[in-house]
């Protein structure tokens, strides 16, 4: 038996971007899911945290329901409201009613987040592919790219957690994204998102991942609230958060959008070094 030592690594530049929506690049601070999970349980005589609507973000709705019917807290205050544990049926009941909560308040929320177009710009001059994945279902994805575009932004593609067979974090987006765009192999490729299915997603998917903390699900404030907010306390909150994108293996960590650029310039530089043994 012979061994083949030789591997092939890419030294090319990077090809393509590909954004999570809510948090990234619209919404700051991922304010429209949220807030429609709270309302969701609510109706339904449960009490949850803004707190804990977040701590799935990032995975399909229906998922994000699961697991947080999951919660040990949630489950007992489901189970003394409803007189009997929460089911699957359940969870198709509450996902179907999620819907047109979710649906109403999208448009509020459809503000590009500041860095964006410039972003976008720049990745144009550079001939770089640009993708956007989401947890939305197709009809909400529509809705956040029409605001988008109302703005001057529109994606080479989207892809939504409905069109493939599981969302975040398997990597089916993301391939999704760049089998449209012809983009490979996975190492000329970015995916930029502020929830850790997002980076789960990136690291499964094999491409370069980066986090985005400050705009995001990670400190989950409105631009207004997070100004007003005690800067010891912001500062705190964004190293307890960049901690977490480290340790889920983020290979970056940015507060914004805006950095995406410096990064990329990162990336490219160390494809270059690469050797081929």
């Amino acid at each position: 038996m012979t061994t083949n030592t030789y591997t092939r690594r890419y030294r090319g530049p990077v090809k393509a971007v590909v954004f999570d929506l809510a948090g990234t690049i619209i919404d700051f601070g991922s304010c429209a899911p949220a807030g429609a999970f709270v309302e969701l349980f609510r109706r339904n005589n449960v009490h949850i945290t803004l707190s804990q609507a977040r701590e799935p973000m990032g995975l399909h709705k229906k998922d994000h329901i699961r697991t947080l019917l999951s919660m040990s807290d949630i489950s007992e205050k489901w189970l003394e409201a409803h007189g009997k544990a929460w089911s699957e049926a359940d969870v198709e009941a509450k996902y179907r009613e999620f819907i047109p909560i979710q649906i109403e308040c999208l448009a509020d929320y459809g503000h590009l987040i500041p860095g964006t177009l410039e972003t976008e710009k720049a990745l144009r001059s550079m001939g770089i592919k640009i993708g956007v994945t989401t947890g939305y279902n197709e009809e909400m994805m529509k809705i956040v790219l029409n605001c988008a575009k109302g703005q001057g932004f529109s994606p080479d593609a989207a892809v939504c957690a409905s069109r493939v067979s599981k969302g975040r974090p398997a990597p089916w987006m993301i391939f999704r994204i760049i089998e449209h765009l012809n983009i490979f192999p996975p190492e000329a490729v970015i995916n930029i998102g502020d929830t850790l299915p997002d980076i789960e997603a990136g690291l499964n998917a094999g491409v370069w991942t980066i986090g985005v903390v400050k705009t995001g699900n990670m400190i989950g404030l409105p631009k207004r609230k997070l100004a007003r907010l005690n800067p010891e306390i912001l500062e705190a909150r964004m190293k307890q958060a960049k901690e977490k994108m480290h340790r889920a293996g983020a290979h970056y960590v940015i507060d914004d959008i805006s950095d995406a650029i410096r990064v990329l310039d990162l990336i490219n530089h160390r494809l270059s070094l690469r050797e081929i043994s």
